[in-house]
């Protein structure tokens, strides 16, 4: 079992397969973006090994995130390869969807579970302003796809940005109302790369949930209004899906966090908004065993902070989101 210096089990890991895109949302990376070398990035048979010591140490729950992870070589075969770790029990992915249409089906076969898909915006225009290229539409089709292929239930990703998409939070959460998804609203968070925009323009989800329930009226909590993961659920009167709102900013949920991040390039990120890092990759290559690997894992989630420093003016610089999966 992994315990950090507070008593939280740690348990829940989140694996960059890439820091590769196909998209550049303004919010994530600069446009001209320049990417690391495949020989810097994790191997496939060392995400393997490096899975089979994470669940003997008591990680169960895995989410494969990038940059964009479909993007990544091999990847049925990475997917099939976790999901048949004794110990693994949730296998899921974030992606931007744009590739589902001909992988969703696939990915479900080799053994993912469900998916998160980011759509900040049903706007085509904004949507190619704030993917800088990307085209809603066929977003749209790999949601389609991830249904249709059982990847459910399914989360949609909003982040809220201002000057941007807020005006559109209305006509997002009336999605829940035919289907049975969860979109989820996130508050923009402050990385290398676009600090200015990420700071200067973030809309809290307490402003969001505001103007959902003034369109809708009152929001009925969802498990008593506690965090399911990173996020507070509610239902919409008469709704078939659920609204997340995650206040990762505004109202951190530290405390109750469970979860580490791999990085593309093999290193243990115990918070998200914190710089501190853990190598895996360099010890891995030179030859350490699965014990040795186990125990930089025991002492870097020993030394997890307890939560971030933004309300101290200490933003994370030494990557941009895109590196570090989200």
């Amino acid at each position: 079992m992994a315990l950090d210096r507070f008593g939280r089990r740690i348990h829940y890991l989140r694996i960059s397969l890439t820091d590769h895109c196909n998209l550049r949302c303004v919010y994530c990376m600069p446009e001209e973006m320049v990417f690391r070398p495949n020989a810097e990035l994790m191997q496939d048979d060392e995400i393997l090994r490096l899975v089979r010591v994470f669940t003997g140490l008591g990680f169960d729950k895995f989410r494969l995130t990038g940059g964009e992870p479909t993007l990544r070589a091999n990847i049925l075969e990475i997917v099939k390869g976790i999901a048949a770790t004794p110990g693994v029990r949730s296998l899921s992915m974030t992606t931007n969807g744009v590739l589902l249409p001909k992988l969703a089906q696939p990915l479900a076969d080799s053994g993912l579970q469900r998916v998160n898909i980011s759509v900040d915006t049903l706007d085509t225009e904004k949507f190619r302003q704030l993917t800088r290229w990307g085209k809603l539409e066929d977003v749209w089709q790999g949601i389609q796809a991830a249904e249709e292929a059982g990847l459910t239930p399914i989360k949609l990703n909003a982040v809220i940005v201002e000057g941007y998409n807020e005006h559109e939070v209305v006509d997002l959460a009336r999605l829940t109302l035919e289907h049975a998804w969860q979109v989820r609203f996130i508050e923009m968070m402050p990385f290398a790369g676009a600090t200015d925009l990420q700071t200067s323009q973030v809309v809290t989800a307490a402003q969001v949930q505001a103007v959902i329930g003034a369109a809708f009226g009152r929001l009925e909590p969802v498990n008593d209004g506690k965090l399911d993961g990173e996020a507070r659920i509610y239902r919409l009167p008469g709704a078939r899906g659920e609204v997340g709102f995650i206040s990762s900013v505004s109202q951190p949920f530290c405390a109750a966090c469970t979860r580490a991040r791999l990085t593309a390039d093999g290193r243990l990120r115990l918070c998200l908004l914190r710089e501190g890092e853990v190598d895996l990759l360099t010890p891995l290559r030179s030859g350490a065993s699965d014990m040795e690997l186990r125990q930089i894992i025991v002492d870097g989630v020993w030394r997890k902070p307890w939560g971030h420093g933004l309300a101290e003016g200490l933003i994370p610089l030494n990557r941009v989101m895109s590196e570090i999966g989200g």
